[in-house]
């Protein structure tokens, strides 16, 4: 390659990188028609919720609890319990499927169209899964046994969205009862809207 073609070329890439940074530049001044949005984490913050929902019928069924949810500087954490009313036992098995750990999803609006329309279309959002357990899960959660406690993770929370706990996957030790599927990742009907 000649002196000249490779002064062309370096030349031809600065233009290029100088029209990419002035439409960035351009765009992140508020210039451009269309705005970009700027996501703000949530401040600290507690939500007594009392959120009790269940999957099944009654004698066949789960029952999903969250008290109380906070947000403080370095994450959050959520008072939650796991009640099995359902004549098989259930292992709490984060993590078991890419979908399936317990922890928190954000969305964009409270309402339940939105997690459904996700939910058939394979679009729901990331789980912000937990990383510590007060006390620690049980391996496998007998028939008539409950849990409850402390599930906490690191890492800020978008201030605005809604917040819905998940509880997942459980894994049915043995056939399920018809009400029920074998596994099971519960994300509650109920959802909590972040404060600044």
């Amino acid at each position: 390659m000649s002196k000249t073609t490779l002064i062309v070329l370096i030349a031809l890439g600065a233009t290029f990188a100088g029209f990419v940074l002035a439409s960035n530049a351009q765009r992140l001044s508020g210039d451009d028609d269309e705005a970009v949005a700027t996501s703000v984490a949530a401040g600290p913050q507690t939500a007594s919720l009392d959120w009790r929902e269940s999957y099944g019928s009654v004698g066949e069924r789960l029952v999903f609890t969250v008290d109380r949810l906070d947000v403080v500087e370095s994450g959050w954490s959520a008072r939650i319990g796991i009640q099995n009313e359902s004549s098989v036992g259930w292992e709490l098995a984060p993590g078991a499927t890419p979908e399936g750990s317990f922890g928190l999803q954000l969305f964009e609006t409270g309402e339940a169209e939105e997690l459904e329309e996700r939910n058939r279309d394979g679009t729901l959002p990331a789980v912000r899964a937990a990383t510590r357990y007060v006390p620690e899960l049980p391996g496998v959660l007998e028939p008539g046994a409950s849990w409850e406690g402390e599930m906490s993770a690191r890492g800020a929370l978008v201030a605005g969205s809604w917040a819905r706990v998940v509880f997942g996957t459980l894994v049915a030790v043995g056939k399920p009862p018809e009400e029920l599927d074998e596994k099971v990742i519960w994300i509650t009907d109920s959802a909590y809207q972040l404060e600044k």
